[in-house]
């Protein structure tokens, strides 16, 4: 039987506010734990919650974002349960009227097609704590802890429809998001620190079929890759179990990526479950037009408008164009290198090939990368000027790498690695390397125009080690054929 799944997600993006949802704590990453946590974190009796206005530009900025319907009347509410990281015993957040309603997101597939997920609604609301189990696991007692320094962080998190049917799709939308709300300003995107985190809603059920499957939800995944692995890993668990005549349970499961684990964690719960009512100490929020159009006004260039300036005016092609309008990083880069370089094209082979494999090698984010977006152009534009061929031009990238230049040009007339333009020059090697090579020379000279195009690469294979890589290509190969005739 073919099977297909159905995928859904919701992502919980950290708000980039310098205080919390509701108080002036401070949101900053890295702090002692229970350093950030005041009275009104903690729910301390006689405390009262203030809206953090910047919260809510934000999720105004994130709805108009992807061209959702912004509520105008939103309101707060409890969700109750207890868990030891949530010191109130609730949860403020919203259901019946979150602040963002629908919308949706176009993402590019691997065949060149884009796919279109439609988003539910995204609302505002506060994190939990964090339970830290490692540090204290050692001890005889097991014992875990809790840091509250998390504790009435600003969210906004955003529900999808189950519109996604491969974990690559559910992965490309999961990129798409995080290259708006970083674009955007709203989130640091740092998902190592928790910036952004992932759950991952899956069923399956035959092909064909409209009636969906039970569905599962996986907690809290912080990377793609881990995102990619569990959700194929629970399709497969899925198909297994039915086909072996078992039935699915609605549950909360975990993936530990470091393990490649999953399991089970407890039933899952709906909406009633957790006994949700207004908050009676926040008033409804009411956003005005003045405020929509001033938001409005202020958004930034996002990542569909940058992909089309970069085919328009740049002249790049529509794949380029996708994964260089991406990540605003990777964008800012592209478009620094391309100015220094002097050609968009050679500028986005280089950021996708070379610089981009050897940051995954090297497990980096652009960033971080050791080689500037100005280093590079230098190095883009000694390759356009007939300076350094391309292969010589991977050993200055890979000395500007290592740090053994602080430019291409410098890096060049260190290492002696100026491409040899000179005709008389070439013309020499060429006929030394004719000279000692006469047998393959009467080879070529006898050969139809066919095997000719084949045997041409010993000549010029040899040029290029005799000059030590130096030789301009486009010339050996221009004389070899004169002199071969």
């Amino acid at each position: 039987m073919e099977w297909e799944a159905v995928i859904g997600l919701e992502i919980h993006v950290q708000l980039a506010t310098k205080t919390k949802i509701f108080s002036g704590a401070s949101t900053a990453f890295g702090a002692e734990p229970n350093t950030q946590a005041c009275a009104v974190d903690l729910g301390l009796p006689g405390i009262l919650p203030v809206v953090n206005e910047e919260a809510i530009n934000m999720a105004i900025k994130f709805g108009l974002g992807i061209k959702a319907e912004i509520n105008k009347v939103n309101i707060f509410e409890r969700k109750n349960y207890f868990y030891p990281d949530l010191p109130k015993g609730y949860q403020t957040t919203q259901l019946d009227k979150p602040i963002v309603g629908a919308g949706h997101m176009d993402i590019a597939l691997d065949d060149g097609s884009t796919h279109r997920v439609r988003i539910h609604h995204a609302h505002l609301e506060e994190d939990a704590g964090k339970s830290l189990h490692e540090a204290f696991s050692t001890g005889s007692h097991g014992m875990s802890g809790i840091d509250l320094n998390r504790a009435g962080t600003p969210l906004i998190e955003v529900v999808t429809e189950p519109d996604m049917r491969n974990a690559k799709q559910a992965v490309a939308f999961a990129r798409k998001l995080h290259s708006i709300v970083t674009t955007l300003g709203i989130c640091d995107g740092e998902m190592s620190q928790g910036s952004m985190r992932f759950d991952v809603n899956v069923s399956v059920r035959p092909q064909g079929q409209e009636k969906l499957g039970t569905r599962t939800e996986t907690k809290n995944l912080n990377s793609f890759k881990f995102m990619e692995r569990a959700i194929n890993k629970e399709i497969q668990r899925q198909i297994e179990a039915i086909e072996d005549g078992f039935e699915i349970v609605q549950e909360t499961r975990l993936y530990n990526g470091d393990t490649d684990v999953a399991r089970s964690m407890r039933s899952k719960e709906e909406a009633n479950d957790y006994r949700y009512f207004p908050c009676p100490d926040l008033l409804p929020v009411v956003i005005e037009d003045s405020r929509l159009e001033k938001i409005r006004s202020e958004m930034p260039e996002m990542p569909e408008a940058r992909k089309a300036r970069f085919i328009n005016d740049l002249g790049l092609g529509d794949y380029d164009a996708e994964v260089l309008s991406c990540e605003l990083a990777t964008a800012d880069y592209f478009e620094a290198a391309a100015k220094a370089g002097g050609d968009a094209k050679l500028a986005a082979n280089w950021v996708m090939g070379e610089l981009a494999k050897t940051l995954n090698q090297n497990d980096l984010e652009i960033v971080s990368s050791p080689v500037s977006a100005e280093a590079l152009g230098g190095l883009v534009a000694r390759i356009k000027d007939n300076t350094i061929s391309g292969k010589i031009a991977k050993q200055v990238f890979e000395a500007l790498w290592n740090n053994e230049g602080s430019s291409a040009d410098e890096v060049i007339e260190k290492k002696g690695l100026k491409q040899v333009t000179d005709i008389g020059a070439i013309e020499a090697i060429i006929d030394d390397v004719l000279a000692r090579n006469p047998a393959q020379v009467e080879q070529y000279r006898a050969a139809d125009d066919a095997r000719r195009g084949k045997m041409v690469g010993f000549f010029v294979g040899q040029t290029m080690k005799a000059s030590r890589g130096k030789a301009n290509p486009g010339m050996v190969n221009q004389l070899l054929k004169k002199k071969l005739q």
